[in-house]
């Protein structure tokens, strides 16, 4: 995210790119550096994928504090503002072709290769699929859209620094997975949506948001180990079929599995 906030940022401050091309390089680069990044450590499982990709993240902070260009402590400033019409617009464009291209992934070969490594990494290996590649493939598409989001974000503060992006903020979007259903398509969104209008909400209390957000992840844990969407068998293909036809989604993921073979 920090990635493609940066580079839409610069673009546009230092070579006067327009907004929507630099947010596309942003886009790009960040999922550039997301297949040089996973590459060497998607190869690692468990705790040391994790302080991995971390210690990269810690990098890449570090990194835009010491460039000149980026701003260094002082963050990059002067972003032009965008006509309000034309940016929201934006946003719900890329939101819209965001979720369909994800969707449209998740329901295609690969999208089923992607379910079957993270249901059970070892199984996916016995049947033949090259866990290492997919993931790989999934780090850099995921990378890709972070960086989308970060040009967006930049476009719409006019503000970045390297603290914008540090580990809090990876806890923040953790929360809205972990509060929607994990591997859940719809749940995320319906995470991230609660979870930005409750602060504005609470905003007398932001100063705790933090706090809010661990003790939601601890009860959500307790409670509903799933998410608000957790086990909830919804899709925009559910929608589509006829009276008396719905298919479950784990059945039609088992469905696609086996048939394509």
């Amino acid at each position: 995210m920090s990635i493609g906030a940066y580079t839409a940022g610069i673009l546009v401050v230092h070579y006067q790119v327009p907004f929507l091309p630099a947010l596309l390089a942003g886009a790009l680069m960040a999922g550039l550096c997301g297949f040089l990044i996973g590459t060497p450590t998607l190869r690692l499982r468990g705790d040391y994928l994790a302080i991995a990709t971390l210690g990269f993240g810690e990098i890449i902070r570090v990194v835009f504090l010491d460039l000149e260009i980026t701003g260094g402590t002082m963050g990059l400033r002067g972003i032009p503002k965008q006509p309000q019409l034309f940016f929201t617009l934006t946003v719900f464009a890329c939101l819209v072709i965001t979720s369909f291209i994800l969707y449209r992934i998740m329901r295609s070969r690969t999208g089923r290769a992607f379910i079957a490594i993270r249901e059970d990494e070892v199984a996916a290996e016995a049947m033949g699929i090259n866990t290492t590649k997919y993931k790989i493939m999934a780090f850099t598409v995921s990378a890709l859209f972070a960086g989308l989001a970060g040009g967006l974000y930049a476009g719409f503060y006019r503000f970045i620094s390297p603290n914008s992006f540090n580990f809090l903020k990876s806890i923040e979007i953790l929360s809205m997975v972990v509060l929607g259903g994990m591997g859940n398509f719809l749940g995320a969104g319906v995470g991230a949506v609660v979870l930005t209008v409750a602060p504005e909400l609470l905003r007398s209390f932001s100063a705790y948001r933090q706090v809010f957000y661990g003790a939601l992840l601890v009860v959500m844990m307790l409670v509903r180990p799933t998410g608000l969407l957790g086990g909830v068998k919804l899709s925009l293909g559910t929608f589509g079929n006829k009276p008396g036809t719905r298919q479950t989604e784990s059945e039609g993921e088992a469905h696609a599995l086996t048939g394509d073979r």
